[in-house]
């Protein structure tokens, strides 16, 4: 398994309002939304790597507001545009 190492401020947890145990929680579901949401990553591996089943990272997306599905405009385009 992949360490990453962090320093961020005593603060972040009361700025953050979780506990200290939950923070890391909070960083792998940040990092994944952002990579699912730019199309690096698909739904099961961002929920693998936020240690969540499929099922609750859509959940969670939702919670947070962030779109379920990426959708390439382009790409759809020129899918509709083949027939």
């Amino acid at each position: 398994m992949t360490h990453v190492h962090i320093v961020l401020p005593e603060a972040v947890h009361a700025v953050l309002h979780c506990a200290p145990d939950e923070l890391d929680q909070e960083l792998r579901l940040a990092a994944v939304v952002q990579w699912f949401q730019q199309g690096r990553i698909s739904q099961e591996w961002a929920a693998t790597i936020a240690g969540l089943d499929r099922t609750d990272f859509l959940l969670a997306l939702a919670r947070m507001g962030k779109d379920s599905f990426v959708v390439d405009f382009d790409e759809l385009d020129r899918e509709l545009a083949r027939g």
